[in-house]
């Protein structure tokens, strides 16, 4: 087993706040990691620290096999970051952006280069478009682009498909899941459930503090949530008078369906008794969702916010 990320007790602080609290992160090679949590909660600094854009204030460890302290350069050039704002030139060109990240890394073989990204990320008529003219899901195209074109062995994606449609988020982990299978790991950060159950693997982390690591049925089976699914007639208006009940984590309609969860069976239970007797209403009980296990990990984290 080859790690791509090795990092142990990494913390960060900004004054009396500890934004990073003694995170342990490791990912082998070639893997694709999807890293969650709500806003605040660390994720972009510790994906600065892995990549050598932040010195860590305690802990320390490797990436692609250099010290992430004493060699912050080396790992920076076999890096790909691409951040959660749109980062490049809108006044250039598709091209002239490449070109000129490129000439930054001072990359030989530039045009073959370009070309074979264009070509792959299907930008190659754009080429010439300005963008600032691009939609949200071509400007991240343009990212990758930007981030894979010197060919680096690791990928830290800060939730690259916020405001992108289904169908361009689609194509873009088709592109993820390509690279990984050429051996780049992939550290991704996301919002989205269903992008994270297409990671082979997720860390969670709450105000500093990673919560729950391995892959989506790991996580769902050491949870020990448990989960009802109601349906019927009126069952997803239940929602709201079930959301604060003692013993639920979790009351949430979807669609005409109604799905509670939480920790212990008899408080979840006795939570769900008084509308188990709308005969109209069917109860069965269900595996848990990433997002109610998420859910529940946010209602236990300590506020680092607060601390401070």
């Amino acid at each position: 087993m080859t790690l791509a990320i090795d990092v142990h007790d990494l913390v960060k602080r900004y004054g009396a706040r500890t934004v990073v609290d003694h995170v342990n992160l490791a990912v082998e090679q070639g893997r694709i990691c999807g890293f969650l949590g709500p806003n605040g909660s660390g994720k972009t600094t510790t994906l600065r620290m892995i990549c050598g854009l932040l010195t860590p204030d305690g802990g320390g460890g490797t990436c692609l096999g250099y010290d992430l302290v004493r060699e912050r350069e080396a790992i920076k050039r076999q890096t790909g970051y691409m951040t959660q704002r749109f980062g490049l030139y809108e006044d250039l060109t598709i091209r002239e952006n490449l070109e000129f990240v490129g000439r930054v890394y001072g990359l030989d073989r530039l045009k073959q280069r370009i070309d074979g990204s264009l070509e792959r990320l299907e930008l190659t008529t754009r080429q010439h478009q300005l963008a600032g003219s691009l939609s949200g899901g071509w400007k991240q195209r343009l990212a990758l682009a930007a981030c894979v074109l010197h060919e680096p062995r690791l990928l830290l994606l800060d939730e690259p498909t916020a405001g992108v449609d289904p169908k361009a988020r689609r194509a873009f982990w088709d592109e993820i899941h390509a690279y990984a299978a050429q051996g780049i790991t992939v550290l991704v950060s996301t919002h989205y459930m269903d992008e994270a159950e297409r990671c082979h693997e997720i860390a969670y982390i709450a105000y500093g503090e990673l919560m729950a690591r391995g892959t989506a049925q790991e996580i769902i089976k050491a949870s020990g949530l448990i989960a009802f699914v109601a349906s019927g007639p009126g069952a997803d208006r239940l929602a709201v008078r079930l959301r604060d009940a003692p013993g639920v984590t979790a009351a949430a309609a979807f669609g005409t369906t109604l799905h509670v969860c939480g920790p212990e069976r008899e408080a979840l239970l006795k939570a769900i008794e008084p509308y188990r007797a709308d005969s109209a209403i069917k109860w069965e009980e269900a595996e848990p969702t990433l997002e109610d296990i998420f859910i529940h990990l946010m209602g236990k984290a300590r506020d680092n916010a607060i601390d401070a």
